[in-house]
């Protein structure tokens, strides 16, 4: 199924200082994450973004936080974001049917809120490029298991065209600047 406009929400999860700190591929995830933010805003999806336990994690990283300084953020205690019932809340009042992920870790925070969404009846897609772990092992054991019971695994770049769709427009110039 075609990521749209109209059905999209951008799920950013738990971008954190001290637990970033511990994460492979920063400089490029970082950047991705918030290409996708940046891009999410142009085309006007709607976005939640989520901090795990900031008593013990810190804040969102500044740079995407910079980035979302127009949403308000949503502390959660639950790994899964369906299991702190304001978040759930939040994403459910937007009433889109496609959920799309970016933030770490890919095989706990990410990989169960998107188990939590799917049993929902919601389609999930993955920003690969925007998603991590500290190990490689469980960042790639997370999105083989999440291909295996359904979820979409996409990158920043493909979700961003698939969603503008046509290479014409001011949110297509915003986008192509973007990916540069």
């Amino acid at each position: 199924m075609r990521l749209l406009k109209e059905n999209t929400l951008l799920l950013v999860i738990d971008v954190q200082e001290k637990i970033f700190a511990t994460m492979h591929e920063q400089i490029d995830t970082e950047a991705n994450i918030i290409r996708l933010i940046k891009g999410a805003k142009a085309l006007d999806i709607p976005i939640v973004w989520t901090e795990q336990y900031t008593k013990g994690l810190g804040r969102t990283i500044k740079s995407v936080r910079n980035a979302l300084q127009d949403y308000k953020v949503m502390e959660k205690k639950a790994f899964s974001c369906m299991g702190d019932h304001s978040i759930k809340n939040r994403i459910k009042s937007y009433g889109k049917k496609q959920i799309l992920i970016c933030g770490i870790e890919a095989h706990i925070c990410v990989y169960q809120t998107a188990l939590d969404l799917m049993e929902r009846n919601l389609d999930v897609y993955i920003a690969s490029d925007a998603v991590m772990s500290r190990k490689k092992l469980n960042y790639h054991l997370a999105l083989e298991r999440l291909r295996d019971i359904g979820a979409k695994i996409t990158s920043v770049e493909m979700a961003l065209f698939e969603i503008q769709k046509v290479a014409e427009g001011d949110t297509f110039k915003v986008i192509a600047e973007l990916i540069k």
